[in-house]
Order: C-alpha cells, then structure tokens, then sequence
C-alpha cells in the first residue's frame, strides 16, 4: 500500500455525517470545519509528541498549578507591548524585573534597567547588544575604529550566543573546554582578549552539563589583564539556568552584580523561573549599562513608551505567572522547590553513576543537572545512543550528544530535573535506566555504528 502524506485524516467517528475527513497536509482548505473536527485532528497528531514530564532532555518549565492556569487562560489575550492598553501588566513587568535585580544583589534595583523578553535568547541578543554598543561608543570618543568587535566564550556556550556573533557581525572567540579545565574559568584568557573586546560570557549553568563557570575567577582575570593593558572588559552573565537557581541554593556564591565588572544578567523565567515558555528577563547592573540609543521610543495605539527588545508584539500572559510564582513561593518557596529538585538529582546522579558502565561528568553540585559518559572498555558493543534508544522506547527522553570543539571525541548523556520530578519518578527512572543497560550488555550486536545525536542544545 502507498503511503499518501498528501492529506490528513481523521476517523469518521470524530465526524459528524457528511463533513470531510481529509484535509490537505501542506494547503488551507477550502471548506471550513467544526471546532471538534479540527481539534480532534490537530489532538491525535500531538499525542505523537513525546511526554513532557518524561522529557529530561529540556530546561523548559513543563508544569503550574491549576491557579496558574487559570490565570494563563484569563491572560491569552495581553500584548506586553501594549502597555497603554494594559498598564496593569506593564506595571507587573517592571515589579518582577526589580525583584530579579535585587535578587541579583544591583546596586540599586529600583533605578536601574531592566525588561522581560520572549526567553533567554533574546534577553541575551539584548545584553550583547548592549555590551558592542558601549564598545563602540568608546572606541569612536578615542577615535579609534569599530569595524572588528569581538566576544569571548567558553565552547560549551549556548546556541544563541553563536546566532548573536552571526546576525550582529561580531567575531566569536571561543575558548576551548577540556578534561583539565571543563568550564571557562579565567585560564589563558589573556590570549583571547584584546582591545577590540566587547565583553566575555560567563554561563552560569552550562547548558551541556549544567555546570558554573566561576564568574569570580573570570572577573579576577579580567582585573589582572586590565592591570597589565589597560583593558577595561565587562562581563555579561548568561545566567538562564542558574540565575534563579543560586540565590536560592548558593546564596553566598559570588556571581552577579556583586561584582563591578559584571554589567548584565539574564535568565530564564521559563526554566528554574518555574513558567510556562516562553519568558525571559534581562537586567544590567545600572541603568547607565544599557545606551540610550538602543531605546526606541514608540506611539503606539495612543501611548508614548520606550521599548528595547528585539520583538514587538509578544505574550503578557507569562510575565503575570512569573509574578504569581514570586507571590505565591516568595524566597522561602523558591527554596524549598529548588532544593528539592536538586536532591532528586543528586540521588540520580548517585545511583546512576553507581552503575560499573557509566561515569559521571558532573554530580548536580550547580544546578538540578548533570552528565554521564561511558567508563573505558574495549569489548563493550554500544553506546549511549543505544543507552538513549532503549530509554526512549520506556518513554524517557534522555539525550545522548558529543561535548563541543576540542573534546568532541567525549560523548555524554545529560539529565535535567524540573520542578514535578518527585523521588517517586526518579527511583522508576533508576530502575529503568538499570535494565536497559543490562539488556545492552546481554545483546549480541554488532559493532556500534557511527550515530550522531539528535539533540541540539
């Protein structure tokens, strides 16, 4: 029989008599349909979708309470940009920044600069602008030229960060990771910077590990290259994992406005900000950290606002159920939550790298995450693609991927935990993971074949 994806069809029981049960897959059609016909055919086709708690794979949040829905639902229809039209949920934008900027330790969190965005990688477009056009602000009052900016990173950065070098013409300048230093932590950076430098990325909570890099280290060499060039850099923390988790977990880790050279932070709220995607916020150090010039002031439906995203129209629901989650957790809340999560993970990460096949990368002593790679044996017959197949087929997404240029010859699998892994999921996880490896280890397969992740950080 041919497989025709021309169309899509439903079965006639979800169809009333006489209404179509096929509809072009790629084309509008040309007749309309019931509410329940649509909504029956987009449902079947979503339930292919993996399940969203049994996904490890994602940082994103992928449950609220029923409050939180509610208020999700009362919300659908709130244009954040529109703040003329809804000043109350303008106004709750710029609460929850400053609540972000104090947790943050800014000098002055009232008076400074700060703004919701659709998620992280916006809010990180926003704090590498920020960064190149101070550069170039500076470069021009000494006459000298701006055609060839520069941002240092670790190469375990995160995906947008190589999407802002590209689109804003800025070169990259990767500092590579290794067995012997596995985060960017201040070593050698000399090499990497020089006066053309807009600033240096510090992650904290790698996405491939979820490791820190310890912002303070980054900020010593930083002062050490000054003291030795002249060279001021600053610092933009790409804190989208960690940054709503260390207030809470590690208070007195130093990494955010506490130290003068770090002119920027975001994070994202849908991640361990505990929301629905997509919501991200960004806030610098003082609000002279964020040029003028990147303002735009708009008349916009009868109101004069300044904006400075990359977006306009966009979701207000999701800034209303960040300040929900502020007001219904509070400090002591956050705690808590955070701390089960990392409990839990910690508990896998015991467990799993228990296990003789398996290594652990990082033990979840950052953020609720953690890696594993396999231990040295020439006679073992898979990998951890096949360690992520048969984990898959128990519904558990569990991505398998090489770490990035310089040790891509390192392969490793990583667990994020979320708000809604209980002990209870972690201990069937434990057992699953278990006797899928002593499955791979009584298979009679052949050599491993020569797979590539189909994960993209």
């Amino acid at each position: 029989m041919v497989d025709d994806r021309r169309n899509v069809e439903l079965n006639p029981l979800f169809a009333r008599v006489g209404e179509a049960t096929s509809f072009p897959r790629n084309r509008i059609p040309e007749a309309e349909a019931l509410p329940e016909t649509a909504y029956q055919v987009i449902h079947d086709e979503a339930m292919l979708d993996g399940n969203a708690r049994m996904n490890l794979a994602t940082f994103v949040g992928t449950w609220m309470d029923d409050y939180a829905d509610r208020l999700y639902r009362e919300a659908f229809d709130k244009n954040m940009v529109d703040k003329d039209e809804y000043p109350a949920t303008a106004d709750i934008e710029d609460r929850c920044w400053r609540m972000i900027a104090a947790l943050w330790n800014a000098p002055d969190p009232d008076n400074t600069a700060g703004t919701s965005t659709v998620g992280s990688s916006e809010a990180c477009m926003m704090g590498g602008l920020a960064l190149k056009r101070r550069w170039q602000h500076r470069r021009r009052a000494e006459g000298a030229p701006t055609d060839r900016p520069n941002l240092v990173m670790s190469s375990a950065v995160q995906v947008c960060w190589e999407k802002f070098c590209n689109f804003f013409e800025v070169e990259p300048r990767y500092v590579p990771i290794s067995e012997d230093h596995r985060v960017l932590d201040g070593h050698d950076l000399a090499s990497y910077v020089d006066e053309n430098t807009i600033g240096v990325v510090a992650i904290l909570g790698v996405t491939y590990t979820g490791m820190y890099e310890p912002v303070k280290d980054i900020s010593a060499a930083l002062d050490r290259i000054q003291d030795d060039t002249g060279l001021d850099v600053r610092i933009h923390v790409d804190a989208a994992s960690g940054g709503m988790v260390a207030p809470f977990l590690q208070p007195d880790l130093e990494w955010d406005f506490r130290l003068p050279r770090v002119a920027s932070i975001n994070v994202s709220g849908h991640k361990y900000g505990l929301v629905y995607p997509g919501i991200g916020w960004i806030v610098w150090r003082e609000a002279g950290d964020l040029p003028d010039d990147l303002v735009t002031r708009v008349s916009y439906l009868g109101g004069d606002m300044p904006t400075f995203g990359l977006n306009f129209s966009r979701p207000g629901a999701q800034v209303l159920l960040q300040y929900y989650l502020f007001l219904q957790l509070g400090m002591e809340g956050y705690r808590r939550v955070q701390q089960n999560t990392i409990d839990v993970a910690r508990y896998l990460a015991g467990e799993i790298g228990a296990l003789p096949d398996l290594e652990l990368w990082n033990a979840a002593q950052d953020i609720p995450v953690f890696a594993w790679r396999l231990t040295s044996d020439p006679d073992r017959r898979w990998t951890l693609y096949d360690l992520s197949d048969r984990l898959r087929m128990k519904g558990w997404i569990v991505p398998a991927y090489p770490m990035p240029d310089d040790l891509t010859e390192v392969t490793v699998q990583r667990i994020v935990v979320r708000n809604g892994m209980s002990h209870d999921l972690a201990s069937f996880l434990v057992r699953d993971l278990r006797a899928c490896v002593d499955h791979l280890n009584r298979a009679d397969g052949g050599p491993p074949d020569d797979r590539r992740a189909g994960f993209h950080h």
